[in-house]
């Protein structure tokens, strides 16, 4: 059996809830979250609208986007679509099962997961198409690409399945550790490849069409003398250009890789656990801590670092024009000045955590908190 870390480090590491700030005010250890201090903004967020669909409660949810949609979820089984332009409700339907993946929208599907392997797809008009069960838990968004979806199980299994009916092409499997962490991390996937990061920092391309592996390789070797220190799992999604694919590694490092062969191109000892993106030349990464870093995505040569953020659980960023967004565990916005990494422009939410990089939406940003408000808003 796999025995998963303790309730306490995944709180702490992975979910950034507001129990973090009530057990930091117990005991004063040194690494309590910074408070937040007034700046000078040199933008403005503004929200566009603003709606409550539910909690996500102990699950990482996160909205979907498509061209004429917004897709969102709740733990209780509820999905719903909403007009993009207003946040009107267009439908809602119950999905039979507690959701604790979600939402994947494309190519006229919408998919969720559930906590005991369930998989259900739904048509653009709310129609349940099909529902299937995977091997184990599903925590990240399953993708749809090329009538082909891909999902990730929390026993560290990747599965192919048929778009049209939910049966299974392919299975890809690994070896697992005895001692892993408790993972959202999804995958990514470019011209017929599917990069995933999987425990023991070992990061896979895998063909889409048949499950096969192209190649493998380790991101992060494990190191300590304890088993909780010698955890160095992938907990983030891979990112990509059309040049190379870049992951990294809790309590280990980052690295990039040739996209075709995976042949390493760079590393440094970083350790993250939320995540990170790619944009033009620029790696912009959050690190445990959460302090944002920006470097060379060629060399991984730092040009800034931003620790104003300290423990604050700071989600993966998201560039956006000139900035670079991200979210903490009280339910704050923050917008970075991509160039030198100062604060610009900051808004409340509804006090929850923002767990996940804002996503865009019709030239503005889109978030969901953890108690299920989803917020529109632009940035100038």
């Amino acid at each position: 059996m796999i025995i998963r870390i303790a309730a306490l480090l995944l709180l702490v590491m992975l979910a950034g809830c507001s129990t973090v700030s009530g057990w930091f005010a117990k005991d004063k250890t040194g690494n309590e979250p910074a408070e937040l201090v007034e700046f000078k903004q040199t933008a403005t967020f503004n929200v566009r609208w603003h709606l409550k669909i539910g909690g996500s409660g102990n699950y990482i949810l996160q909205p979907a986007v498509t061209s004429d949609a917004v897709y969102a979820a709740n733990t209780k089984g509820e999905l719903f679509r909403f007009d993009p332009a207003t946040g009107k409700q267009v439908w809602r339907v119950d999905s039979g099962f507690a959701i604790s993946a979600g939402v994947g929208a494309g190519e006229g599907f919408v998919l969720v997961g559930g906590g005991k392997g369930q998989l259900a797809a739904f048509a653009a008009d709310g129609k349940l198409l099909w529902k299937t069960k995977v091997s184990s838990e599903v925590l990240n968004i399953a993708k749809i690409v090329d009538g082909m979806v891909v999902v990730r199980t929390a026993d560290g299994r990747l599965s192919g399945l048929d778009v049209t009916d939910g049966k299974r092409l392919w299975l890809y499997e690994q070896s697992v550790p005895p001692l892993i962490v408790r993972s959202y991390a999804g995958v990514a996937i470019e011209r017929g490849t599917i990069f995933g990061g999987f425990a023991a920092g070992k990061l896979v391309a895998v063909s889409l069409g048949s499950g096969i592996v192209i190649w493998e390789t380790v991101v992060s070797q494990p190191r300590g003398n304890t088993e909780l220190e010698r955890i160095s799992d992938i907990t983030s999604s891979p990112v990509l250009d059309d040049d190379q694919v870049c992951a990294v590694a809790f309590q280990g490092r980052i690295a990039c890789y040739g996209l075709a062969q995976g042949n390493l191109l760079w590393s440094r000892d970083i350790s993250s656990d939320k995540g990170m993106t790619l944009f033009h030349n620029y790696l912009y990464i959050t690190n445990t801590t959460g302090a944002i870093l920006a470097m060379d995505k060629s060399s991984g040569s730092s040009f800034w670092k931003n620790e104003q953020l300290f423990m604050r659980q700071t989600s993966a960023p998201y560039a956006f024009g000139d900035h670079l967004t991200v979210g903490d565990y009280e339910g704050y916005l923050h917008a970075l000045s991509r160039e030198d990494g100062s604060m610009a422009a900051r808004l409340k939410t509804d006090g929850s955590a923002i767990l996940t990089a804002p996503m865009e939406l019709d030239g503005g940003l889109l978030v969901q908190t953890q108690k299920g408000s989803l917020y529109s808003v632009t940035l100038h």
